[in-house]
């Protein structure tokens, strides 16, 4: 082979490969690629579950505030208390995995103490108001248990099958509480 053959032959090859090159990112001319009606469905379902989970935690976290309002309030009430908002805790933690982010309860993690200073205010920026009688307290709280538990029934329709097994769950947690909180209590 001389040497005008290979220049030749490397000049081909080069320009061989310049064009595979060319090819494989080269959309054609087409454009940027458009999802398809599927993929855009999927993404719609995903925004509208990743939204109603935020509103289902946000509810979750709201009735975990006001346990801890009443159990800062009233410290009295810790023994009968402490078992309930053991479980929103979980509801909290339950109603966020899955989700776009990590679910961080501030509230669920510090633990319930006798002084509102002690309470992170990063988690609740208004103080929820509680009653200084504490048989009120108790009838405040159920009426908030029974609100977040309407919010997570009502939240069925729109959830995924799975989501609406946990929010049906959750629901049904709360009416129990409620009735804890108020006729369960009574001799």
């Amino acid at each position: 082979m001389t040497t005008t053959g290979r220049r030749a032959l490397l000049a081909a090859g080069a320009a061989a490969g310049a064009t595979a090159l060319v090819g494989c990112t080269s959309s054609g001319g087409e454009g940027p690629r458009r999802p398809g009606a599927a993929e855009r469905e999927a993404e719609r379902a995903a925004r509208a579950e990743a939204a109603l989970r935020a509103r289902s935690v946000a509810v979750a976290r709201g009735l975990l505030e006001r346990y801890d309002a009443v159990l800062a309030a009233h410290p009295g009430l810790a023994p009968r208390l402490a078992p309930l908002r053991r479980s929103v805790t979980a509801h909290v933690k339950a109603l966020g995995e899955g989700g776009t982010g990590p679910v961080e309860p501030a509230a669920a993690s510090a633990a319930p103490s006798a002084s509102p200073s002690a309470r992170p205010t990063a988690a609740s920026p208004a103080p929820v108001p509680v009653a200084t009688d504490p048989g009120t307290a108790l009838k405040e709280l159920a009426a908030a248990e029974r609100t977040a538990s309407e919010g997570h029934a009502d939240a069925l329709l729109a959830a995924p099958p799975e989501y609406a097994r946990l929010l049906a769950s959750v629901a049904a947690s709360g009416a129990v509480h409620a009735y804890l909180l108020t006729e369960g209590a009574r001799p």
